[in-house]
């Protein structure tokens, strides 16, 4: 079976990727950093906060998205037993092996910074992701294995009958608006660990794959239409940020948020489709990357802030370093220590950059 080759969803996820990290990054300079147990600095800035705010209403929806675009793919040629096999592989080993090994490690960083007894507190932090997406693939399997069947074909009609217009995309902000209005999160953006958090990404983790499965219907809508995306986008940003200090009505901000991700999609669909041995390395590295970012991060803030730098060059200086450091440790150790490349989600052993290959298809997308 031919495999189209998508590298922009592999850029895509790349990108979100880096983008959590300085998300993550700029907590640490916010006066509430010490209230979801990040270290704070003494030298805040309100000012790094202005661009995340856009940022944090789309930053996970959208690598929720992409997951069900690469289930998509890893499905092709899998019974449903062989995918909750590989998913268990690829998701499951390394979320228990996070639990129990590597959020710990952040929070003894945290515990010394500030002077606490050290104690071993296994816990999901920030790998709450991960949980997610395989309990998703369970929830969703019979719906995506009726799909690839064609046992839904008339709703699936529908569904691409739909989505070739704008405004119908639109539509499914109904699936989202209905989640807010149920639940009223508040804050919008607080997805880890919350019912709010679990519902929203399984919408959008069912029509990440749904619109993989239009084939080229979803992609020629946001292609043609990513600007008028993109401008409903900043103007309801604006709109949030000036009329509601950045935490807006709830079933309008799910509106933002899909039209920041529609408009976001169709750039990276129009520009950033193209083959490149850099975009081989920095998909098949983002996964562990997320998984050790926490630690790393912690540890660049520990020895950085006690300098007492104003904000700005701090975050620069800990983003440097977090970036460097996870870079290190996936190449050198990660990266060639057969032994852990599964506790990560890797193959125990490399596969070659090709960038032409199918099977790097399955490894970057899914």
């Amino acid at each position: 079976m031919k495999t189209e080759r998508r590298h922009d969803i592999d850029w895509l996820r790349v990108i979100a990727i880096a983008l959590l990290l300085m998300y993550h990054i700029a907590i640490i300079f916010q006066p509430w950093a010490m209230f979801i147990a990040f270290i704070r600095s003494d030298e805040m800035s309100t000012a790094l906060w202005q661009p995340m705010t856009m940022l944090n209403v789309w930053r996970i929806p959208i690598l929720f998205y992409v997951s069900g675009m690469g289930v998509y793919f890893a499905m092709r040629k899998r019974s449903s037993l062989a995918l909750i096999k590989e998913r268990a592989r690829r998701i499951l080993v390394p979320f228990l092996f996070g639990f129990l090994a590597i959020t710990p490690l952040h929070m003894f960083v945290f515990q010394d910074y500030y002077n606490m007894g050290l104690s071993y507190y296994p816990h999901m932090g920030h790998l709450w992701f991960l949980g997610n997406i395989f309990v998703y693939v369970l929830i969703c399997l019979p719906v995506f294995y009726a799909v690839k069947n064609n046992k839904a074909s008339r709703l699936i009609a529908v569904f691409n009958k739909l989505i070739k217009n704008p405004i119908g995309l639109l539509s499914v902000n109904i699936l989202f608006i209905a989640e807010v209005v149920w639940l009223q999160p508040k804050p919008f953006s607080m997805y880890a660990e919350t019912l709010h958090g679990f519902m929203l990404g399984l919408f959008a983790f069912l029509l990440g794959f749904l619109f993989m499965n239009s084939g080229k219907v979803f992609w020629k809508t946001i292609a043609k239409w990513k600007w008028g995306y993109l401008f409903l986008a900043v103007v309801l940003y604006i709109i949030r940020f000036k009329m509601f200090a950045t935490e807006g009505l709830p079933y309008i901000t799910v509106i933002e948020m899909n039209s920041w991700i529609f408009s976001i999609f169709g750039f990276c669909y129009r520009y950033l489709n193209k083959p490149s041995r850099l975009l081989s390395y920095l998909s098949t590295a983002a996964y562990p990357v997320y998984i050790i970012h926490m630690i790393v991060m912690y540890l660049a803030a520990k020895f950085i802030l006690p300098f007492h730098f104003p904000a700005f060059l701090s975050f620069v200086l800990i983003t440097l370093v977090t970036f460097a450091g996870c870079y290190l440790i996936y190449e050198f150790i990660i990266r060639r220590v057969f032994w852990l490349r599964p506790l990560f989600g890797l193959k125990l052993k490399p596969t070659k950059l090709k960038m032409n290959s199918k099977e790097d298809i399955m490894i970057n997308l899914d």
